[in-house]
């Protein structure tokens, strides 16, 4: 379950709740004032892809043009429509 900052609209009170993602609604009861003003906050995510995993040496810094050209068969040339 994903972990989401909540700020109280009423009070000021912030916390982080772990919620479903299929749970529904942004408002909840403040835990601190009880009032029905209790909502989700929209932040960033709180992790960093790092290393030389896929995504650094198999698309980073490459184009699209470029990947396609280079993973054509032998037979094709760079027009036709398989690639």
């Amino acid at each position: 379950m994903p972990i989401y900052d909540y700020q109280c609209s009423s009070c000021g009170h912030k916390a982080e709740l772990m919620r479903k993602v299929s749970e529904a609604g942004t408002t909840t009861v403040c835990p601190a004032c009880a009032q029905e003003t209790f909502e989700k906050q929209v932040s960033a995510p709180s992790f960093q892809l790092t290393g030389s995993g896929w995504y650094a040496t198999d698309f980073k810094g490459s184009s699209p043009a470029k990947k396609s050209e280079e993973a054509a068969p032998a037979a094709c040339g760079t027009g036709c429509a398989c690639h």
